[in-house]
C-alpha cells in the first residue's frame, strides 16, 4: 500500500498518538477511517519493535513502522529486505560511546536499560512485561536527560564519535548519525519508490524534529500542560499546525480536519 499511496500519516506515539497513560482510544476511530481510505499510518517512535508490535495489534495496523527513533524500520510488507531496514549502530556500540562521553564530561550518563524496575516504572509508567518489551532495544540508546549545563560539552563529544542526541520530554536518545526519524522516512520513501508521496507528520517533542522537518504537512501535538516550547522554537521558521487539544484528541481532530480539507473521502 505504501508504494501507491498519495499520502502517508507518519506519527510519533508517546505524547502524540496517545497520552502517557498509554490510552489509544481517542485515535482508534480515525485510524479505521484512514484504513478504509487506504492511507498508511506509519508509527515513528522511540519505542522498540516489541512495544510497537503490541500497539499495531491493538490498532490492526499492517503498514511498516519506524522504531528506536528512526534507527530501524520493520514491516511484513518489506519483503525485498526480509522485513527490516537497519540504519543505526548496534546497542553495544552505542553503550560504549555513551560511557566514553560520560568520562569526557565527568558525569555519569545513565542508560534507560540500567534503571531498576521501580525507577523505570517511575519514569515511564510501564510495569511488568511492558518493561521487558521496552528493554528489547537493539539500535538506539535512551538515557536519562543530563543537566542542561552539560549539553554543549556533550554535543562536542557527539561530533567526535559520529553520533547525535535527540532530547525527548522524558529522556534523551543516542543514535548513529546515519539514523533519525527523518532519515528513516526518506529510507522508506526510497524503498517504496514513492518519492512523490506527501508526508503528514505528527509529533510532540524535540526528538520529533527530524520527522516534522521531513514532512509536507507538520502537526505539533501539545501535552496536557501545553506544547513543548523547545520544539516550537525549533520550528519557528517553518509552517506547522498546533493542535488545539492534547495527545490523541488533538491527533484525531487534526487528521479528521485534513481528511475533509484534502477531500480524501
Amino acid at each position: 500500500m505504501i508504494e501507491n499511496s498519495s499520502f502517508w500519516i507518519v506519527s510519533d506515539v508517546d505524547g502524540t498518538l496517545m497520552d502517557h497513560s498509554y490510552d489509544l482510544t481517542p485515535a482508534k476511530e480515525t485510524i479505521k477511517i484512514l484504513q478504509k481510505l487506504s492511507i498508511p499510518v506509519i508509527l515513528c517512535t522511540s519505542k522498540t519493535a516489541s512495544e510497537v508490535e503490541v500497539i499495531r495489534k491493538e490498532l490492526n495496523l499492517k503498514d511498516p513502522y519506524i522504531v528506536e527513533n528512526g534507527a530501524a524500520i520493520y514491516g511484513e510488507s518489506l519483503k525485498k529486505v526480509n522485513g527490516k531496514i537497519i540504519l543505526g549502530k548496534q546497542y553495544k556500540i552505542l553503550e560504549e560511546i555513551l560511557n566514553f562521553i560520560s568520562k569526557e564530561v565527568d558525569y555519569k550518563l545513565i542508560p534507560l536499560n540500567n534503571l531498576t524496575d521501580q525507577e523505570a516504572t517511575d519514569l515511564t509508567g510501564l510495569k511488568g512485561n511492558s518493561l521487558n518489551l521496552m528493554r528489547d532495544r537493539h539500535w538506539s540508546m535512551p538515557f536519562l536527560n543530563p543537566p542542561s549545563f552539560l549539553e554543549k560539552r556533550i554535543n562536542i563529544c557527539c561530533e567526535k564519535y559520529k553520533v547525535d542526541i535527540f532530547k525527548g520530554n522524558r529522556m534523551s536518545h543516542l543514535l548513529s548519525k546515519n539514523s533519525n526519524k527523518g532519515k528513516a522516512i526518506n529510507a522508506l520513501k526510497k524503498y517504496s519508490n514513492n518519492q512523490n508521496v506527501k508526508i503528514i507528520g505528527l509529533g510532540d517533542s524535540p526528538n520529533d524534529l527530524p520527522l516534522l522537518l521531513n514532512a509536507d504537512i507538520r502537526i505539533v501535538i501539545p501535552g496536557i500542560e501545553g506544547p513543548n516550547l523547545n520544539l516550537l522554537d525549533q520550528l519557528k521558521d517553518f509552517e506547522f499546525t498546533l493542535a488545539s487539544e492534547p495527545n490523541g484528541y488533538g491527533w484525531k481532530n487534526e487528521i479528521n480536519k485534513l481528511i475533509n480539507k484534502l477531500e480524501l473521502i
